[in-house]
């Protein structure tokens, strides 16, 4: 078993085992059995990037073995510069995510630990499959754990939450299956995504892959407008679920781009690439402005998401390595961000029992170590040079602008929307005398939730303060990538 491999399945492993121990009389044992499984589990990602060889836009860490062998299906896994980095944040938001749920989930805490475990292992998969049938399969078998997460640890309204994400992200995908199906007839019967990338298609059929896959990719990242399902999902899941769902699952989305959308349908990526461009730029600024309207802190920071993920794609669809290497660092960045604001809400949830802004205020003067850590993601957030969110953002900019200044400007407003959102947020729920007894109460972080903050911290200041082995790995594959789309026409 190679590394991806154990990557992929020593989490779905230690899944199966939580599932099987059964009652909560248990559960600190399994709380226990969770936490050691997550670090192992990131532990055999980490020479995925101490043996990663630089310069070169080849897959490696390469698996193949049949899977289906009537169907000409394997299983065919490997990374490259553009996946690897995706392999090692999901291990680590999964361990974050375990440790931060070690209080707050009290009841069927196996059942709760073991779908982050089998979520994190199916996601991996998505990263590393390098089969058609086998990327769709994990792909859509993600939506399992997170439908459960939601429907059985969510708030009030879960089951309405749990529905409307399965059934957007479900119905997205079938147009998916089709094109899947028809790639696999046009290539003589292979599902090698590798050999899809070589097939030389029509420009009719190279629009309607492109528009299938966009069907569900924009869906997952959400793009703008079909991604009115995920506020409501993140308002309705708990802490954990949230974390996950904006750190890495809107990720599948913007990889999907990546790996099918561009360089499958290369002309139909630059013919088309005005509408992704206008759909981004929407998502930036419009959804930052809903952002900023918002009561509801969990509302907020998901409307935040949509819009920091409209950058993403709007920096992979300039055909620029500065535009796709920005998008690239952008989901890492955000993945760190996201999953540390909606952390810091869950802080607050759990000893307040409320998301809406105005339950708060003064924070500052009962949790200071814990305020000092919000400002902190708060400004990465807003995209503050030094800070994970500022690097990609910049990059996308400075791509944008090289390509058309007008385009490079709209998306520069969101670095002013950024800010304004972020810190209304943060100055009523922080700043000022104490604003009721609920928060003249509260009590400062634990050392268990200073362990989760003083990670996600790490992660954003290194990021931000030196994101060049961060780029390093993508620049050959964002290269060859790039190369492949502009010479589509001359092959």
């Amino acid at each position: 078993m190679g590394l991806l491999s154990l990557a992929i399945w020593t989490p779905v492993f230690f899944g199966v085992v939580l599932l099987a121990l059964g009652r909560d009389e248990h559960a600190q044992a399994v709380r226990w059995i969770a936490l050691i499984g997550a670090f192992i589990s990131l532990m055999v990602t980490v020479p995925l990037y101490t043996g990663f060889e630089l310069g070169t836009a080849a897959m490696q860490f390469v698996e193949q073995s049949p899977w289906i062998e009537r169907f000409s299906v394997d299983y065919h896994l490997g990374v490259d510069g553009i996946s690897v980095w995706f392999v090692l944040l999901t291990a680590f938001i999964n361990l974050i995510v375990v440790i931060a749920g070690w209080e707050v989930i009290t009841k069927r805490v196996n059942q709760y630990m073991g779908a982050f475990m089998i979520l994190s292992g199916l996601m991996i998969g998505v990263f590393s499959a390098l089969d058609g049938l086998l990327f769709y399969v994990f792909f859509e078998a993600t939506l399992i754990p997170m439908y459960l997460i939601i429907g059985i640890w969510g708030g009030p309204n879960k089951i309405y939450a749990a529905f409307k994400f399965f059934l957007y992200t479900l119905l997205g995908s079938l147009l998916l299956l089709i094109a899947l199906i028809y790639l696999y007839t046009v290539a003589g019967g292979s599902f090698d995504i590798l050999t899809w990338h070589t097939l030389p298609l029509g420009g009719t059929a190279q629009t309607l892959i492109f528009f299938a896959f966009l069907a569900a990719f924009a869906v997952k990242v959400p793009m703008w407008p079909v991604h009115t399902w995920l506020p409501d999902v993140h308002v309705e899941a708990p802490t954990g679920g949230s974390a996950v769902l904006a750190a890495i699952m809107l990720k599948l989305g913007a990889y999907g781009f990546l790996r099918f959308s561009m360089p499958i349908a290369p002309d139909a990526a630059r013919e088309w690439a005005w509408l992704m461009i206008a759909l981004s730029l929407i998502a930036v600024i419009y959804v930052g402005l809903v952002a900023i309207v918002q009561r509801d802190m969990k509302k907020l920071v998901a409307y935040s998401s949509v819009a920091h993920m409209g950058f993403v794609t709007l920096g992979f669809f300039v055909f620029s390595d500065l535009g796709v290497s920005g998008g690239i660092v952008q989901m890492i960045a955000h993945g760190f961000v996201s999953a540390a604001m909606f952390l810091a809400i869950g802080v607050l949830y759990d000893r307040v029992h409320s998301r809406e802004i105005a339950s708060y205020g003064g924070v500052i003067n009962t949790m200071p170590k814990f305020a000092a850590f919000a400002l902190l993601f708060a400004m990465a957030n807003a995209g503050l040079p030094g800070t994970a969110g500022f690097v990609g953002e910049w990059m996308v900019i400075l791509a944008a602008v090289k390509a058309n200044f007008w385009i490079g400007m709209g998306a520069a407003t969101a670095l002013i929307l950024g800010a304004a959102y972020t810190l209304w947020m943060f100055k009523r729920v922080y700043l000022g005398p104490v604003a009721n007894d609920d928060v003249k109460n509260l009590q400062d972080i634990n050392a268990r939730e200073f362990l989760v903050f003083a990670l996600l911290a790490i992660a954003v200041l290194a990021m931000g303060v030196y994101p060049k082995p961060f780029t390093d790995v993508m620049d050959s594959s964002v290269a060859e990538l790039l190369r492949h789309v502009a010479l589509s026409k001359l092959n």
